[in-house]
């Protein structure tokens, strides 16, 4: 029953001075809605990138010619581009993986009076499951079309809705370069992935671009996916020295290629997302502090104005511990309050800002339950003094105070 009494009159207490008991929780407020929107956008972030790096193929390795430093931003430099050949022979030594050449350029796109410079991929039937882009309708390229380099293509849901203007595309033709191209189906919408528009771009037979666009015979990238999980890193080790052998570096110098393995990629950039999360909530947990100061200045400022009270309280029996512990429980009430309106505010603003970037909305119990605990503790340690100093006076002082 003591402790409901003193629970009640720690409401009454802070009812008494609503404005002021407001401004003191708003340094809480703040500090938690803060630390939970930081640390709950870094994993929104993290998740995105990982959603990002698995939409572009599963267990997918980049065979690039060049070389290339480790990391995001690394610099290239330029080499021969590889030849089918190399494609081929990956395909028939290496077990367990599926192989897709590609020769990437850009050629203007004319489909009736629209016109654009569009992405222009030459690669095989086999990009479809590596690069994890199916067809949503049509056909896949056959096989006399591949072998004769055709002028057939397929394309991404883009071109409908900014050339096509909507219209049924199937059957059409379209001049991509100097080229009139038959259109024989549309790819699954996609959306931006890693800062591209997937859905942007034209799907041709490799041939087919090496001839009638490039004029060249060679391909610019070889797509690689394990059809095993976990097995990438020996494929990988399996395509570097295949490839060695067949481009055979000058005197032993470095490997005019490169590998590189999505999931290194997804590991690198989750790795700096984590590290920017626990930054942004370090900083953020310094305004937990200042608003902790602020409890312990209000309270200070309660102690003085209710010395009088307090001596009254002490006088007719009530002990230290008493009045410690009503002091303390304000203290506790207002870094409470000021924490449930914080995780409101900071769920809220992870989810409008998720919604403007249109990133997924991640929810971590335990990030909520830390940052409502750390409020809680702000509320235990910076009211302490302050209901130490109350329980202190003497209560002869205490009734003489004016």
């Amino acid at each position: 029953m003591r402790a409901l009494d003193t629970l009640g009159m720690s409401v009454q207490a802070i009812a008494r001075n609503k404005l002021r008991s407001f401004l003191t929780t708003l340094g809480i407020i703040i500090g938690v809605a803060s630390v939970v929107a930081m640390v709950h956008l870094g994993q929104s972030a993290t998740r995105s990138v990982t959603e990002q790096i698995a939409s572009i193929g599963s267990n997918l390795l980049f065979v690039m010619p060049g070389t290339a430093q480790r990391g995001p931003g690394g610099l290239r430099t330029s080499a021969e581009n590889f030849e089918l050949a190399d494609a081929e022979a990956i395909r028939n030594e290496v077990d367990g993986i599926l192989v897709a050449p590609a020769l990437t350029t850009s050629a203007t796109v004319v489909i009736g009076n629209a016109n654009d410079t569009i992405p222009v991929i030459g690669t095989t039937n086999e990009y479809f499951a590596v690069r994890n882009h199916y067809l949503e309708y049509g056909r896949e390229f056959e096989d006399g079309e591949l072998s004769s380099g055709a002028a057939v293509c397929i394309i991404g849901k883009t071109l409908i809705e900014e050339m096509f203007l909507g219209q049924e595309p199937l059957g059409s033709n379209i001049r991509v370069g100097r080229t009139a191209c038959r259109v024989i189906g549309v790819l699954e919408a996609k959306g931006e992935s890693m800062g591209q528009d997937r859905d942007k771009t034209i799907l041709m037979p490799v041939k087919a671009v090496q001839r009638r666009l490039v004029g060249e015979l060679d391909v610019s990238a070889i797509y690689v996916s394990a059809l095993v999980d976990g097995s990438t890193g020996l494929v990988q080790d399996q395509i570097e020295s295949l490839l060695r052998q067949r481009r055979n570096p000058v005197n032993g110098g470095a490997d005019d290629f490169y590998v590189r393995d999505t999931q290194d990629i997804a590991q690198t950039l989750e790795s700096t997302t984590n590290t920017l999360t626990i930054l942004l909530g370090a900083i953020a947990a310094v305004s937990l502090l200042v608003g902790g100061i602020g409890i312990m200045n209000i309270m200070l400022v309660s102690v003085t104005e209710r010395t009088r009270e307090i001596g009254i309280r002490l006088a007719i029996g009530a002990r230290a511990r008493d009045v410690l512990t009503q002091f303390l429980v304000e203290s506790i009430a207002l870094s409470t309050l000021g924490g449930l309106i914080g995780l409101v505010i900071g769920v809220g603003g992870t989810w409008l800002v998720t919604w403007q970037l249109n990133m997924p909305f991640v929810i971590s119990p335990t990030v909520m339950a830390v940052g409502f605990s750390f409020s809680v503790a702000i509320g235990v340690i910076f009211g302490y003094f302050p209901a130490r100093k109350a329980a202190m006076l003497n209560p002869i002082d205490a009734l003489r105070h004016e």
